[in-house]
């Protein structure tokens, strides 16, 4: 493992060597292949390739967003520019399985800029995971209110994920006498619930709703 990662006793995390940050960009790279070859209308190339523009341009807003930091948290977790929504948009656009590959590839996208790595399987769910699950917004494009109802679901799945990773991998971190269970809920919640509900208000406003629309209407056109 430490051709990878090296542990650092000092702070209790490991940190990615170059291989490791290679292998990432390897994974990076191949996901972003895969929405190529297993996206929406395999028949038409020019869709595959639009639609690949349009998740590679979501990543990248997303991650210039990311770095947009409203607040942080002192072990991981901060309120960011709407930053959860543009990477599911693309549920929204393209359907689940789209959606939860691009959210995955953010993920590693995400953990090549800013690993915290306290334990190896701990990344899975804070990590691939944890963003793939925006994608279940695809679940609902089709629905009455989808972007809104879409990009809620998404944000609870990824809540879910972080909760599961807490209370695992970070149960000693709760303060003395607090169930861990409580702790990691609430934790979680104190970044993921304001931009949630931000992003949900700015949503709603007809301008912005009727935007999205059409910006829906050119991506799968």
């Amino acid at each position: 493992m430490s051709m990878f990662l090296t542990y650092d006793a000092e702070n209790y995390e490991y940190i990615l060597q170059p291989a490791g940050y290679g292998l990432l960009a390897l994974l990076l790279i191949g996901l972003l292949l895969s929405i190529r070859l297993f996206g929406k209308n395999e028949s038409s190339v020019p869709m595959k390739t639009k639609q690949l523009v349009f998740c590679a341009v979501s990543i990248a807003l997303a991650t210039v967003t990311s770095f947009i930091k409203l607040a942080s948290l002192p072990f991981g977790g901060s309120i960011t520019l709407f930053s959860m929504f543009f990477v599911s948009l693309i549920g929204y656009f393209y359907g689940t399985k789209t959606g939860l590959i691009t959210g995955v590839a953010y993920g590693v996208l995400q953990l090549i800029t800013g690993p915290y790595i306290y334990a190896p399987l701990q990344v899975i769910f804070d990590y691939p995971l944890a963003f793939g699950a925006l994608g279940l917004s695809g679940f609902f494009r089709h629905k009455k209110h989808g972007l809104v109802i879409g990009y809620i679901a998404g944000v609870t799945g990824r809540y879910l994920c972080h909760v599961i990773s807490g209370y695992i991998f970070f149960a000693e971190f709760a303060p003395e006498g607090m169930n861990p269970l409580v702790h990691t809920l609430s934790y979680n919640l104190t970044y993921i619930l304001p931009e949630m509900l931000v992003t949900v208000l700015i949503l709603y406003i007809p301008a912005v709703y009727q935007a999205v629309g059409q910006v829906k209407r050119q991506a799968c056109a």
